[in-house]
């Protein structure tokens, strides 16, 4: 007995973790299965920069899914600490599911990541997973799921589309099925053990990226600064006042992210307060500033900075 109650004796609880080259539907998937949006998604690669940790509750089982950066050839700095993120959560998880698009050809990209996962194949199960369905005709998942079978010996292989929620339960018992026998990890109820700045963070980040010219999305860092609950409000109406910096490399990506007159600024403030009000619950006052750290990606001091 633990404080989360009492569980069957063939209860299973464990970790997993989708794998794939950036924009590969990781994040979605990762939403799917917990059912509440806690990784941020974008159609910009390389959004996801953190592994953020989703947990499914189940009667039978408790998943930890763990969403990951997209591994890819690094360029800079961060590149590198996103592909160690990656390889560090790879050596720690039960179960991994390697994603590939139903809507774009197995590629070089796909045969890297392939090569990497055949070092931890050997001692931890890999689902091979066709993501996005809803966007391939039948004939382009066939042609995948072909092509995704020469690639390696997996332990079983799924087509399912997040979007639709087409086959995402025969995966969560797919995944379920290659955990091992134990206690719950996590109290009933506990979406994700990601702390709430994080969270925050990511959603203006998310925001931030909507829409933007394709140079900037990897030259976006968001810190929250201060969190403070109001104290003028009435109990049953709390209000919380979430200061953040939106941090940019150069004085010209700045002038993109405030827009002509401050009014894309605006608009990533009132998209991301209305996705925070919705995680926390609560009315919240989003303050945003955004500042030039000159080349952080490639700056070690400023990495650490900004948590990385």
């Amino acid at each position: 007995m633990t404080g989360f109650g009492t569980w069957p004796d063939d209860f299973r609880s464990g970790f997993a973790c989708f794998v794939g080259r950036p924009n590969a539907g990781k994040s979605t998937l990762t939403n799917a299965l917990i059912g509440q949006k806690i990784a941020i998604t974008s159609s910009r690669p390389q959004t996801t920069r953190h592994a953020i940790r989703g947990i499914l509750h189940r009667p039978d089982a408790q998943l930890v899914v763990v969403d990951t950066p997209g591994l890819h050839k690094p360029r800079t700095l961060l590149g590198s600490r996103l592909n160690d993120v990656v390889r560090e959560t790879w050596a720690e998880v039960d179960v991994i599911g390697f994603c590939v698009p139903a809507d774009q050809p197995v590629g070089r990209g796909d045969e890297f990541i392939v090569n990497e996962l055949r070092s931890v194949a050997g001692r931890t199960p890999v689902v091979g997973i066709v993501t996005k369905t809803d966007k391939g005709r039948p004939e382009q998942i066939a042609e995948r799921l072909t092509q995704l079978s020469g690639l390696m010996e997996f332990a079983d292989i799924v087509p399912c589309s997040a979007k639709s929620g087409d086959q995402v339960g025969l995966l969560s018992d797919l995944l379920v099925a290659k955990l091992p026998e134990g206690p719950p990890l996590y109290p009933e109820g506990e979406l994700t053990d990601e702390p709430e700045e994080t969270l925050i963070a990511e959603l203006v980040r998310e925001a931030a990226l909507e829409g933007v010219r394709d140079e900037l999305p990897h030259s976006i860092a968001v810190t929250v600064e201060e969190m403070i609950e109001r104290e003028d409000r009435p109990a049953d109406n709390p209000m919380l006042d979430i200061h953040a910096t939106i941090f940019v490399e150069r004085q010209s990506q700045k002038g993109i992210v405030i827009g002509h007159k401050g009014e894309r600024l605006r608009q990533v403030g009132t998209d991301a307060r209305q996705q925070i009000e919705a995680l926390l619950g609560v009315k919240v006052y989003l303050d945003l500033h955004v500042t030039v750290l000159k080349d952080w990606q490639r700056d070690p001091r400023q990495l650490r900075r900004l948590g990385f």
